[in-house]
């Protein structure tokens, strides 16, 4: 009696064990790998630059704002180191900062901004016409994230250079602000594609944009354009100046 009684146990044991394995393999067979997530995809620039590493919410003020006051305000007998008007120097951050009156955060309460909707046409800016909604904008954003010193870099992709997609939105974004009506800077026009592939044959376009020897640095008074963009209008002139 007492060996059936342990044989009995023997075998509830053994049956036991296999269910408690048989328990751990299942549990096994429940986990699941953590997912893997694709990877950020780069974001694409609308600039003519190809992919950027610039946060499409934020302004730059290297890429965006100070092109756009070189263009419109630092010129020739206006806002530029050598020509400030009223001690106001709009071609270098430090300067637009201070002579600008520029208090981070509040547009409203800046005066660089303020000038731009002025009723008396002697204290509006620029005088030669209010600046598109797009310009305004950009100052009221940029001002209004902190008017940071900031820039983001393109990774240069020249494989898709176009008038309208590349060469025309980097002349309004740098250069019409000098280069444009009756009394454009040093009799050069670049308001259409006629008057850029005039400026491109002569070589003045290339040869200010590079800084080379024998030709007016462009733009005036600030620093030399990303060699990608210069490498973009280069390959354009190469092509042929496609419209």
């Amino acid at each position: 009696m007492l060996k059936r009684k342990e044989i009995l146990f023997d075998t509830f044991l053994a049956g036991l064990i296999f269910l408690m394995v048989l328990l751990m393999l299942v549990l096994n067979s429940c986990k699941h790998e953590t997912d893997i997530l694709p990877a950020k995809k780069p974001i694409v620039s609308n600039n003519g630059g190809g992919l950027s590493t610039c946060d499409p919410d934020s302004i730059y003020f290297e890429n965006q704002v100070l092109p756009l006051l070189i263009s419109n305000c630092a010129k020739s007998n206006c806002h530029s180191t050598t020509d400030h008007k009223e001690g106001i120097i709009l071609d270098n951050y430090s300067a637009i900062i201070n002579t600008g009156d520029v208090e981070p955060g509040n547009p409203g309460n800046s005066k660089i901004y303020e000038v731009l909707f002025e009723t008396d046409p002697d204290k509006r800016m620029p005088p030669s016409g209010q600046l598109s909604q797009d310009k305004i904008d950009i100052l009221n954003n940029w001002i209004s994230q902190g008017a940071k010193n900031n820039a983001c870099e393109d990774i240069c992709d020249t494989n898709n250079v176009t008038f309208s997609g590349t060469v025309f939105p980097m002349m309004q974004s740098y250069c019409i602000g000098c280069h444009s009506g009756a009394t454009a800077g040093g009799q050069i026009n670049l308001e259409s594609y006629s008057t850029i592939v005039a400026a491109a044959n002569s070589g003045k376009l290339l040869g200010s944009m590079s800084h080379s020897a024998g030709y007016q640095p462009m733009p005036k008074g600030g620093s030399k354009l990303p060699q990608c963009k210069i490498d973009e209008i280069r390959i354009w002139i190469q092509m042929g100046t496609p419209n």
